[in-house]
């Protein structure tokens, strides 16, 4: 935990974002040291400033202050206009406007003052939760004929995308990992040449944050916790009550999920709609703006949701943590048609992050971490780890109208933030659900002192009898943190033997990933290498009907002695390295991504 004294420093540290040369010889660790002699809107640390813009500077919502000098021919992001965030200039602004922003603007100045006496948690701790590599970088044009190490496979043609957290401006306050704003990375191929580009999701959150040149949206978990979080809530609430801010239109920020559905690219993260994307012919990314689907989704929808490989649906989930109905169920038809809303009764509003699909059910975790309000009033946190409340499993028909045949059936002391895949098995009366088994339930949200143990799990949940069962694939003697990652996506909803995951060591970083045989327990380990590290690794199938392992893996991986990013390919049969693309900026450690074939982009929305 950061010391009282470095909490009280008028800046956060930060870790490089560019770096025009490797210097001869760094530390194997990075530490960042405030610098009290540094310019107020900087970030110091031992390698390099970063400078975030001014509060205030002159407004523009065509333009980003992080971005790199972008040539006049390149395709830059849409960015929603005034008309469209509803919401007026400051330039615009009447004298009580003017009058009420200069008094909140006090009020969160002595706010700020306040919470610097008292050290954060590391999970609320920017210097923690955006060091080094989960730092953020400006966006970054297309660029192409990227030098390619090896021999980019025929059958990579075209664009991997990567979603992630990259705050654009410097935290005031708490700032949690999963805060940031939403970018997307993303590598095209044509004809074993690539390119990169990577580009803000411009939500309505960061367009009106860009209008005023500065963060004024409340951070869900890095600081909504205990008294000065509901002064936060106040403080948003007042800025809106006065017109200065608008938070009708969602507050999201879209930096976890991605999923290409009925020819669109669509940004997700749980609070918010989604954000379609478009992909520009050169490789470039616009943002095209908030999707409801025609008018059809009118709450918001998690980041994972499932696209059934057989038909084509696209199955998701939305939860409430205010009000009731705290969670809800639909699917879209292959052409975008909504189902009706299944309404999913539950006590209390809970942590939905993901779910799974077999052939003829959902699969819907109702687990321990759970959102309570009212901690806030006692100086806690919102999200909470209920140790008396028993972990379950719904198992309901996809096409259900109602909830009322959902089966219920508990799964003690069983949290995982992902599930990888999840089929039936008739013969038994079971579904199989694969998942990575995290405790402390809560870590990721609350500090504590146990270390993360994630692991690798099968649960059979048996819809005779109604109870469940869970054991460990892996054995002990090669117990690993296995989280984020994939299985062949052909075969989702279905009986599959390999599981593609991230090797989380040393937790949070991924040293490497796992291939894992889901029915003998065997762990074949691809690593990245000495001080190279990356995220979750994408397995992309090589056609429909070849051998379940017959693919590649791509994932984005950083060298930290060296400070270079790259996207390497691996055979996902022999796990040998294909090809390496050198990538002309770096890459923050992220999120999850998908793959969009050539095919599919020339017919994208």
């Amino acid at each position: 935990m950061a010391s009282s004294a470095a909490a009280t420093t008028t800046t956060n540290t930060w870790i490089k974002t560019t770096l025009p040369s490797p210097p001869t010889t760094l530390k194997k660790r990075f530490p960042c040291n405030s610098n009290s002699n540094s310019n107020s809107n900087a970030i110091t640390c031992s390698l390099q400033t970063l400078h975030f813009p001014k509060k205030y500077q002159p407004t523009s919502t065509t333009t980003t202050t992080t971005t790199t000098t972008t040539p006049a021919r390149e395709t830059k992001p849409v960015i929603a206009s005034p008309s469209e965030t509803k919401h007026p200039l400051p330039q615009s602004w009447n004298f009580l406007q003017k009058a009420a922003a200069s008094a909140l603007d006090m009020v969160e100045t002595a706010l700020v003052s306040h919470e610097r006496k008292h050290p954060l948690p590391k999970t609320a701790d920017p210097r923690v939760q955006i060091a080094g590599n989960f730092a953020p970088v400006p966006e970054h044009p297309a660029q192409h004929s990227l030098p390619v190490a090896g021999k980019i496979p025929k059958c990579i043609e075209g664009v991997y995308v990567r979603n992630g957290a990259n705050p654009l401006y410097e935290p005031v306050a708490g700032h949690h990992f999963f805060d940031g704003d939403g970018m997307v990375h993303a590598v095209k191929f044509h004809s074993g040449a690539a390119s990169y580009a990577c580009r803000f999701t411009e939500t309505q959150r960061l367009a009106q944050e860009k209008t005023l040149g500065r963060p004024v949206f409340p951070k869900a978990i890095g600081e909504l916790h205990g008294h000065s979080g509901i002064a936060r809530l106040l403080l948003f609430y007042a800025r809106s009550l006065f017109g200065l801010v608008d938070g009708s239109h969602g507050m999201g920020v879209a930096n976890a999920g991605l999923v290409y559905f009925n020819n669109h690219l669509l940004a997700m993260s749980e609070d918010d709609l989604p954000y379609h994307l478009r992909l520009t012919p050169n490789g470039d990314l616009t943002t095209v703006g908030r999707y409801n689907f025609n008018g059809q989704l009118k709450s918001t929808m998690i980041a994972h949701p499932k696209v059934d490989p057989v038909t084509n649906d696209l199955h998701a989930l939305s939860y409430d943590v205010v009000q009731k109905p705290y969670l809800k169920y639909f699917r879209f038809s292959p052409n975008g048609v909504k189902s009706p809303d299944v309404e999913i009764p539950l006590k209390e509003p809970t942590m939905m992050h993901d779910f799974a699909i077999t052939e003829n059910f959902v699969v819907i975790p109702d687990q321990q971490v759970v959102f309570k309000l009212s901690e806030m009033i006692s100086g806690g946190s919102p999200v909470v780890y209920d140790k008396n409340k028993v972990s379950r499993f719904g198992i309901l028909n996809k096409n259900a109208k109602d909830p009322n045949g959902m089966k219920w059936i508990d799964a003690p002391e069983c949290f995982c933030f992902h599930l990888w895949n999840a089929w039936e098995e008739p013969e038994n009366d079971e579904i199989v659900v694969i998942g990575s088994c995290m405790t402390p339930a809560d870590s990721i949200f609350n500090e504590c002192d146990e270390s993360l143990k994630s692991v690798l799990s099968e649960i059979r949940l048996n819809l005779k009898t109604g109870k469940s069962t869970r054991k460990p694939i892996i054995s002990e003697s090669q117990q690993v943190n296995l989280e984020a990652g994939m299985v062949n996506r052909n075969k989702l909803g279905r009986k599959t033997q390999f599981a593609y995951l991230a090797l989380a060591e040393p937790w949070p970083k991924v040293s490497g990933f796992a291939k894992v045989d889901l029915f003998s327990g065997e762990v074949n380990k691809y690593m990245y290498g000495e001080e190279r590290f990356g995220g979750e690794p994408l397995f992309l199938p090589n056609g429909v009907d070849g051998d379940e392992d017959d693919g590649y893996i791509l994932a984005f991986v950083h060298d930290e002695k060296e400070w270079k990013s790259e996207l390497q390919i691996v055979n996902a049969k022999t796990l040998k390295l294909e090809a390496s693309v050198k990538l002309p900026s770096r890459v923050p450690y992220g999120f999850h991504g998908t793959f969009i074939h050539s095919n599919d982009l020339r017919k994208q929305a």
